[in-house]
């Protein structure tokens, strides 16, 4: 055996237990993101690049009432969508996004969100990580591991990957974990990453992950 197949069979029961010991203690974990129809999703994320969760949540309430379907936000006047989500930054390039989806979603999809990543990243200000966000929390459909910062740093921090860019990040995880983990481990990890490996001031003594994270170990 080479040692680089010796290294992947390593770092896959590495995987396999960080995803066991993560289940048990975040059961029923959920995005962060208050949503209800897929339209809705898609909206929150695209609202949610360089933006907290948190905020994002206190726009869209009042975003989702004043436009419920694709076709009334593909309508809307510009200037209506830039001052409802002013305070989400980068308002303007949002707010062009979100219309021009809006109206690709009324012209090309029949008013219904794609459920696949293809059509998904074809809307603007859809990437692959907000595709795979949409897909998995609003379809269930494992298409794939949303990267976003703390799943990229905790992934390093725990030795399941060495690289930096988010799409060979993914593909690492995707070989690590089976199918069926590759929703749950995204979500697990942000929260993790929120609450315990944080990027300045990690609880490392606190982490049930401590005694197989060389990084934690060094921390201690």
């Amino acid at each position: 055996m080479s040692d680089k197949t010796g290294l992947r069979k390593s770092q896959s029961r590495q995987a396999l237990e960080i995803y066991r010991r993560l289940k048990d203690e975040y059961p029923n974990t959920r995005i962060a993101l208050d949503f209800r129809t897929p339209f809705e999703i898609l909206v929150a994320t695209i609202l949610s690049a360089q933006c907290t969760d948190k905020r994002v949540n206190q726009i869209t309430p009042a975003l989702f009432r004043r436009f419920r379907t694709p076709d009334e936000m593909a309508e809307a006047d510009i200037d209506e969508i830039e001052n409802m989500i002013k305070s989400a930054g980068m308002y303007r390039t949002k707010a062009r996004n979100l219309k021009n989806a809006a109206a690709q979603l009324r012209d090309r999809f029949g008013s219904k969100v794609p459920e696949d990543l293809e059509s998904l990243q074809s809307l603007p200000g859809v990437g692959r990580k907000t595709a795979n966000v949409i897909l998995n929390n609003a379809f269930g459909i494992p298409s794939g591991i949303a990267v976003d910062t703390h799943v990229k740093r905790l992934s390093a921090r725990l030795g399941l990957t060495s690289n930096k860019d988010p799409l060979k990040i993914e593909a690492d995880l995707k070989q690590l974990l089976p199918k069926d983990a590759w929703i749950e481990i995204s979500l697990m990890l942000i929260r993790h990453g929120r609450t315990i490996c944080t990027a300045r001031k990690p609880k490392c003594q606190a982490c049930i992950l401590l005694d197989i994270c060389e990084y934690g170990k060094s921390q201690v």
